[in-house]
């Protein structure tokens, strides 16, 4: 489930689509929780479906480190791709704003880090990388890491409308990290390596 201060807007022809902030989201919000009414679908599961049913799930999920495919309900399924992301991705099934969100901002993820099945080249933005790798959790989750680490500094002193939706077990783990106790789960965690047998 996306954050709920947002809200689907018309970004522009050569994107379409995205998700944008209608109220100020700060640093370290959960912005998106995986929840129990998005729907996933092995490879065996696509491999069956017809072929625009396939190229739908082409376009509106993203792979788990599993392998399968995560089709989101809600508005998450048009958050668009961006080098310079503000949300990112954790290995605790939620995303958190890596920096402030304004209102009238959209909220933007690095496909990077969500198991594409092939390279494509991304709008320009003025970065270094202009391309999509399927295998950039491998070369980018130590930037990624530092960054959400950042994040979760602010974790319990921002509103957070979604935490009723991350189970027990996983807000334990969150806890024990932000008291010191352990050390958070590296994002490299959701790679799926599609050379695994």
């Amino acid at each position: 489930m996306i954050h709920p201060d947002t809200e689907i807007q018309f970004i522009s022809d050569e994107i379409g689509y995205g998700v944008v902030a209608t109220k100020f989201i700060p640093k370290g919000t959960i912005t998106w929780v995986q929840d129990e009414l998005d729907q996933i679908f092995t490879q065996e599961e696509v491999d069956k479906m017809k072929l625009l049913s396939q190229q739908m799930i082409d376009k509106y999920t993203f792979r788990n480190n599993k392998g399968n495919y995560v089709m989101c309900w809600d508005l998450s399924k048009y958050v668009n791709h961006s080098f310079k992301s503000n949300c990112l991705s954790t290995a605790y099934d939620f995303e958190i704003a890596v920096r402030d969100i304004h209102p009238g901002e959209e909220l933007t993820d690095d496909y990077g880090y969500l198991n594409v099945t092939e390279a494509f080249h991304a709008k320009d933005e003025g970065t270094a990388r202009t391309k999509v790798f399927p295998d950039d959790l491998l070369n980018f989750h130590k930037d990624w890491d530092s960054k959400l680490e950042e994040a979760f500094e602010n974790l319990n002193s921002v509103k957070q409308p979604l935490k009723a939706l991350i189970p027990t077990e996983i807000m334990n783990k969150i806890e024990s990290v932000l008291l010191g106790k352990t050390p958070m789960d590296s994002i490299l965690n959701l790679y799926f390596s599609q050379t695994t047998p």
